[in-house]
């Protein structure tokens, strides 16, 4: 039974429960602490995603390159996040709605719950849990819901963050590179010949023309972006002149 913690702002209520989705689809109930070691980034997801009509929201279904499976989000600012954690190369696994966090409220005496948007597991092993929410719409109950989540995480060792909208460059830029993730677009000779090109670097057009005809080359080009394997500076406008290398070099 977890008591309060000191230091973490605040009193934090006796008793953590995790719910999740068991492997035979039967839901899950544990504490905090025995559920550090849930593979929570191949659960599925503890609700749905709806789609009705005038719906204000916009779900749907991310192919993620990073697991080879499709991942669910329930809004464009969810999406924009999860092909964010699909683009970092530090992410190993990514699922959606991953458990239902229980904890009791002390200041109204209820039962509360709360579903997280991600899980993501690190390279090195680490959890990573995230919620998304645009500042301006985040009201006192949703704000005690995510500290407190923010805390529960501390506790099994888990990152958590509350992101807001991202950059929009940088999106722009992930968007346009993601339209080449599969890796349909990994062709060896062509990618050989891109890493020989960039080496020192150069601007993109260019660099894909060395590298043979570009309306072939190019494809190959943003797949290896996307995969880390080449590297440019993703905060300035995506374009003809950006300077590409091999990742690493920047």
């Amino acid at each position: 039974m977890l008591r309060a913690v000191p230091g973490l702002g605040g009193p934090l209520t006796a008793e953590f429960e995790v719910g999740y989705v068991g492997a035979e689809g039967s839901e899950v109930r544990t504490s905090l602490i025995d559920s550090a070691g849930v593979p929570f980034e191949l659960v599925k997801p503890v609700r749905g995603f709806p789609s009705y009509k005038r719906q204000r929201n916009f779900p749907g279904l991310w192919w993620s390159s990073t697991t080879g499976a499709h991942v669910g989000y329930e809004s464009w600012l969810e999406r924009d996040h999860l092909m964010l954690l699909d683009f970092a190369p530090a992410v190993a696994g990514i699922a959606s709605q991953p458990f239902w966090l229980f904890w009791n409220d002390e200041a109204s005496g209820r039962r509360r719950s709360h579903a997280p948007d991600y899980f993501a597991r690190l390279a090195d092993g680490r959890g990573l849990v995230v919620d998304c929410r645009p500042v301006d719409r985040i009201k006192p109950r949703d704000a005690a819901a995510f500290a407190v989540t923010g805390r529960a995480c501390e506790l099994v060792g888990w990152e958590y963050r509350l992101v807001g909208a991202p950059e929009l460059v940088m999106v722009r830029n992930v968007r346009w590179l993601a339209g080449y993730r599969h890796p349909r677009y990994r062709l060896p000779a062509v990618g050989a010949a891109l890493r020989e090109v960039f080496a020192e670097p150069a601007p993109l057009m260019d660099g894909a023309g060395a590298a043979g005809e570009p309306i072939a080359v190019l494809p190959v080009l943003f797949h290896l972006l996307w995969c880390g394997e080449l590297a440019c500076d993703l905060g300035v406008r995506l374009h003809e002149a950006t300077i590409v290398t091999t990742a690493g070099a920047c």
